[in-house]
């Protein structure tokens, strides 16, 4: 049997001490595949009035500055082209997803490359695919009414095609302590016992 080629994406501002961080490497190591590793939080960009003219023309129209405008949105997305399993590290920030995230959302989201609109509606184009979201928070109840992180996040894959998708939650660490710490550490020991 192959080993699986796992994509993990870490997006907390923290390098140090951060539990997304810490608990989405356990649970990346434990597939026992090569990981490549993308901290959006370190590399990420954002899109501007360029990008979106160089994405919006045909790849073989582009000139040299809209070829070069999109390289690295085609390295992320060949990245999760190539990934069999998605193992994502996220915290809340104030009830949304880290900017950097959302950054590289918007960097893979791409109409007639992981996506592509049909008669029937969109379709995405990463199927077969399966992810993982590791989700810290001080105070926010993970998929709570004040959770606007993982339901938007968890849309976003299925709109993309990845629709086996788990979540992992450390939350309401203020409140919870040690504890949150401990629940998602049991339900990543769980995912490595059935894998």
């Amino acid at each position: 049997m192959t080993a699986p080629k796992i994509l993990l994406v870490q997006s907390s501002a923290r390098t140090d001490a951060s539990t997304s961080r810490r608990l989405s490497r356990e649970l990346a190591e434990t597939f026992g595949g090569d990981v490549t590793l993308r901290d959006v939080a370190q590399s990420g960009e954002f899109i501007d009035g360029n990008w979106v003219a160089a994405n919006f023309t045909p790849a073989e129209n582009r000139n040299a500055d809209q070829q070069g405008r999109m390289a690295s949105s085609d390295t992320l997305v060949a990245e999760l082209q190539d990934a069999d399993i998605i193992v994502i590290g996220m915290p809340v920030y104030n009830f949304g997803m880290p900017a950097s995230l959302k950054a590289w959302i918007d960097q893979i989201a791409r109409a007639r490359v992981t996506f592509e609109y049909t008669d029937k509606g969109p379709v995405g184009l990463l199927q077969g695919k399966r992810a993982y979201v590791v989700v810290a928070s001080g105070g926010t109840p993970v998929l709570g009414e004040i959770d606007f992180a993982t339901p938007h996040l968890r849309f976003v894959l299925g709109f993309l095609g990845i629709t086996d998708v788990t979540i992992i939650n450390a939350d309401q660490q203020a409140a919870r302590g040690e504890q949150a710490v401990t629940d998602a550490e049991a339900q990543i020991a769980a995912i490595a016992a059935a894998a």
